[in-house]
């Protein structure tokens, strides 16, 4: 890597950003899939900054047993404080603790780079939440004489009322969803929310995000088979559904379907349809009506032509400038390369390197609202 990473050293010259570092991660055979996820996330700058000041206020405190959090806190730390502004790090400690965590993560087959994004989001989560409520346990009760001299702080804290935990993963990446249902024969709109880290979207041939949006926050009818219970007319009828965004996320990550079981053959195969991402995006789907604008920061790319074999690779935006991160390799790409990877308008085509994982930051928003 040591000539690659002065080559691009030299491509960025005087325009290399000041404290940045542009580190490959070294592959152990078949960690394409995790090394293309983390360089998306390094370059999440919110989230990165919040786990190094996490990683930072840990070292101080009292050592707990080695998991995932603290795992990814020392790579990404380890990344940030090298004297060299580029080169090769071995992610070992964290893999091996992803693969001790999840068997699914053990063999040497091909893994889903979004399983695994799905999979170490949620792990983070759980960590701080048990760190949380643990540390509230010791704050309860590290003071009983208080306590009994001002009567209880919260008289619903037995679990009657518990509010849910937000975490700082859940301030980057947490949407709200809401699931309208509405009765065509009483007219009421029964509404239910539910959250999300990232949005999964079919996708169809020629087209773009934002008409898979579009579908996804489609008017579905429900009836014959699919009739919805209305409580108001305590029965079975015909409804209208769809799915809107009730609160977009700080960083919205797209998930594109490409993998998708085919009945007759049996098997999963992989859509190489193309799916036109911009650089710039408006939500426009959301219950507001108010467009968010959103901008392109990170795509995990799935290089193959089937879904049980391939490669993963990523490009991120950095300080205005695209970077192309292969594993050990990074290099700099021109930002019109970008298109090169919506896909394939013909089914057979010999470029088999297609979007997967889009990662867009909320332009102007405030991500602790």
């Amino acid at each position: 890597m040591g000539a690659a990473g002065s080559k691009l050293e030299k491509a960025l010259g005087d325009q290399f950003p000041e404290g940045e570092r542009y580190f490959g991660l070294e592959n152990f055979g078949n960690t394409c899939y995790c090394n293309s996820v983390l360089q998306a996330l390094y370059f999440c700058v919110p989230f990165r900054e919040q786990l190094l000041e996490y990683y930072s206020n840990y070292k101080n405190g009292v050592d707990t047993e080695d998991n995932l959090l603290i795992c990814l806190a020392d790579l990404f730390t380890q990344i940030s404080s090298q004297k060299k502004k580029t080169g090769v790090i071995a992610p070992k400690r964290f893999v091996q603790r992803l693969k001790k965590q999840n068997e699914l993560f053990r063999s040497y087959m091909h893994q889903d780079a979004h399983e695994f994004l799905n999979f170490l989001l949620n792990e983070l989560v759980d960590i701080l939440e048990k760190e949380a409520r643990t540390a509230k346990i010791e704050a309860d009760t590290s003071s009983p004489s208080e306590k009994t001299a001002n009567g209880p702080k919260n008289p619903q804290a037995n679990g009657v009322q518990k509010e849910p935990l937000v975490t700082w993963v859940h301030k980057n990446f947490q949407g709200i969803l809401t699931n309208e249902t509405r009765c065509l024969r009483c007219e009421t709109v029964t509404a239910r929310d539910e959250t999300f880290f990232d949005l999964s979207l079919d996708i169809e041939q020629n087209s773009s995000i934002t008409s898979c949006l579009k579908n996804f926050s489609s008017t579905e009818t429900l009836n014959a088979e699919d009739k919805f219970f209305c409580d108001k007319c305590c029965s079975l009828q015909e409804a209208q559904k769809r799915m809107k965004i009730k609160k977009p996320p700080h960083i919205l990550v797209i998930h594109l379907k490409r993998f998708k079981y085919i009945e007759q053959l049996g098997r999963y195969k992989k859509l190489s349809y193309r799916v036109v991402f911009p650089l710039e995006l408006k939500l426009s789907n959301t219950v507001e009506d108010a467009d968010s604008e959103y901008s392109l920061f990170a795509v995990v790319v799935h290089v193959g032509s089937g879904p049980n074999h391939g490669h993963y690779v990523s490009l991120v935006k950095s300080h205005n400038h695209w970077l192309f991160f292969d594993d050990e390799n990074v290099e700099m790409i021109d930002e019109s390369a970008v298109q090169t990877f919506f896909g394939s308008a013909q089914e057979y085509s010999s470029n088999t390197d297609h979007g997967y994982i889009l990662f867009y930051e909320r332009l102007g928003a405030n991500k602790n609202s």
